[in-house]
């Protein structure tokens, strides 16, 4: 029966419907209405028959009015309506929590007390949805005085928005409370263990749910993701298919994000493929392909990255952004400079992120000139106010180019208090060019004022060492056990096959470790032969020459090197994967390799990529 049917008058001879068969009529047309017009029509009709005022109606009309996203359309209609009960009020609350309106909500809930209009369960955790943590307290404060904190819609609400709220303590204490446990209450529990990184209680209680749909595996995926566990994000998500759990949109972007952390361009391409070729339901929209090309760019692949976001359409912002980054941080500032301006003329304005990553590009390539046109850019057309952020690619380019002076003093006349990234990055940039003298200045003022990382004792002492000043060494190392810091330890990555092998220096820990030594001593071999010097400048301890040959031979990178020329075909190519600022030595180590094996290696070290191949770097060993 079309619309334009349903509400003509009925033959003579048919007996006129009960008031109460047109009730029913019409409360189904409600519930099965998917369209704001068949709404509206089926209300006129409802005026017609004069049933505006009929509770049961109201509440089905007002409930569907919300859910098609006319909420103006409720609003309208729960005003018109007198004697509203608990069913009508908690209609209007939930619509406004559920559309993000949380003050709205609450309002409501205050207008339907001073009725008063005695609220139930559904009320309460309705307005639970989203609402921020002080509300929450007072509303699990009703709840207690109501007797509804044992209800499981209620006490799921609660825990959610306390761990929404970041109080981890109040939403476990309810949770072990419960006396039974959704799966919706357990997600909720598993997600504020997640979000708050408190990683090993999420794995104990994922791993005891008997019933786990793609939210919870997501949640788990994601968590691993977002606190640097890209590996074991990626074992969950091999396992989550074996199980047979479909993934969506929230998974592939968790597992590309874990692709990019680790560097793993196989896996990465494989998830691609996945998504592309086995109608699992993910489409690559906007947002799969800005992850994509983030991915690509991280795991070294620029072809790839560029021919995602050729195709990507209605391109945002951040889009453009990802690409430009990833120009950026491979060192193509021309690359990245024309990307910028291809945006600008689409018509594309840029944010603060995209002037980071032009101003990334710039340092990468000591554009000091092209760099100062692009911050006063931001400043002058777009009206974007510096952020830390900006300042510190400026200091970062002013200090990579031995302009320290000149960073410092913009340092100092900064508008927005410096932070201890941007003060590192100038540290950094003394320790470079060996100004002992304005480095120390910097270490003794973030110490003092409690700023200081361990970046910054571990920068003060490098530099102490690089001047051969051993007491200055011993100074910063006790001023470290004091402070209780310790030094990130370097680590290396390599993807082989499908799977990432790890390694730090020295480690012995790999299966293959014998094949590794030994590929290393013919490596040292083929250096030696060819008039390959060690730089022992580079060690920073006080220890003789042969030991710090020695220390330099085991350095993270070069066990990835050595297992990726045992582990993978001749000529292909090396990507390894630097958690710290790749050393002088293995640059240069990598750069004869390139050339002795006639192989092309790739490194991604903590602020760049270096593309090595027949002996020379992408860097042109500015970094």
């Amino acid at each position: 029966m079309t619309s334009a049917t349903q509400f003509t008058n009925p033959p003579p001879w048919a007996a006129p419907p009960t008031p109460s068969a047109q009730v029913d009529n019409l409360t189904l047309l409600i519930d099965e209405s998917k369209s704001i017009n068949h709404l509206l029509q089926i209300h006129a009709a409802l005026l017609r028959r004069g049933l505006e005022r009929h509770p049961i109606l109201n509440f089905k009309l007002q409930r569907s009015y919300s859910s098609l996203g006319h909420l103006h359309h409720s609003v309208a209609l729960f005003h018109r309506t007198p004697s509203r009960n608990v069913f009508l009020w908690t209609a209007i609350i939930n619509a406004h929590a559920h559309s993000g309106l949380c003050d709205q909500a609450l309002s409501y809930y205050a207008q339907m007390l001073a009725h008063p209009v005695r609220p139930n369960a559904f009320t309460l955790s309705s307005l639970l949805k989203g609402c921020t943590l002080q509300p929450a307290r007072a509303i699990h404060s009703h709840a207690a005085k109501l007797g509804f904190t044992s209800d499981l819609y209620v006490a799921t609400g609660l825990v959610d928005a306390y761990a929404r709220g970041g109080d981890v303590v109040s939403a476990q204490k309810l949770f072990d409370a419960m006396p039974e446990r959704s799966l919706v209450s357990l997600t909720a529990m598993l997600t504020c263990y997640a979000k708050h990184g408190m990683l090993r209680e999420a794995r104990l209680l994922f791993e005891g749910m008997e019933v786990k749909d793609v939210v919870c595996w997501n949640v788990m995926i994601d968590g691993y993701a977002q606190h640097g566990y890209p590996n074991e994000s990626l074992v969950l998500f091999r396992r989550m298919l074996g199980k047979k759990v479909r993934p969506n949109e929230i998974t592939v972007l968790a597992v590309l994000s874990s692709c990019g952390q680790l560097g793993a361009l196989e896996s990465g391409r494989w998830v691609h493929s996945y998504v592309e070729n086995n109608g699992v339901g993910v489409k690559v929209n906007v947002r799969v392909g800005t992850a994509l090309v983030d991915m690509y760019c991280k795991c070294g692949s620029l072809e790839d990255a560029r021919k995602v976001f050729d195709g990507i359409e209605g391109k945002d912002v951040v889009a453009w952004n990802s690409m430009i980054m990833g120009y950026g941080i491979h060192g193509f500032s021309d690359e990245a400079l024309q990307l910028f301006h291809e945006m600008c003329c689409v018509g594309v304005r840029p944010s603060d992120v995209t002037f980071v990553a032009v101003l990334t590009a710039c340092a990468h390539a000591g554009l000091v000139r092209k760099g100062w046109e692009v911050f006063d850019l931001m400043k002058d057309r777009y009206e974007t106010e510096p952020k830390v952020e900006h300042y510190g690619c400026m200091v970062n380019l002013l200090g990579r180019a031995g302009r320290l002076k000149e960073a410092y003093d913009l340092v100092r006349s900064m508008e927005v208090e410096p932070d201890p990234v941007l003060w590192g990055t100038l540290l950094w940039a003394c320790r470079i060019h060996n100004d002992v003298s304005l480095g120390e200045e910097i270490a003794e003022f973030l110490v003092s004022n409690d700023l200081a990382s361990s970046g910054t004792y571990v920068l003060l002492s490098n530099m102490y060492a690089a001047a051969r000043n051993w007491v200055g060494v011993a100074k910063v190392r006790s001023l470290m056990r004091g402070s209780g810091v310790e030094k990130e330890p370097g680590c290396s990555s390599i993807e082989v096959n499908n799977r990432v092998h790890e390694f730090l220096a020295g480690d012995l820990r790999h299966p293959r470790s014998k094949d590794i030594y030994l590929m290393l001593e013919e490596v040292n071999g083929w250096l030696k032969a060819r008039g390959y010097t060690p730089k022992t400048d580079v060690v920073l301890h006080d220890i003789g020459d042969q030991q710090k040959e020695q220390s330099l031979e085991v350095h993270s990178e070069k066990l990835a090197l050595a297992f990726g020329l045992i582990s993978t075909s001749p000529g292909s190519e090396i990507k390894i994967v630097k958690n710290l600022r790749v050393c002088l030595d293995c640059h240069a180590v990598m750069k004869m390799m390139s050339k002795i094996t006639g192989r092309k290696i790739m490194m991604r070290d903590r602020n760049r990529f270096h593309h090595f191949e027949n002996g020379s770097c992408s860097c042109g060993d500015y970094w």
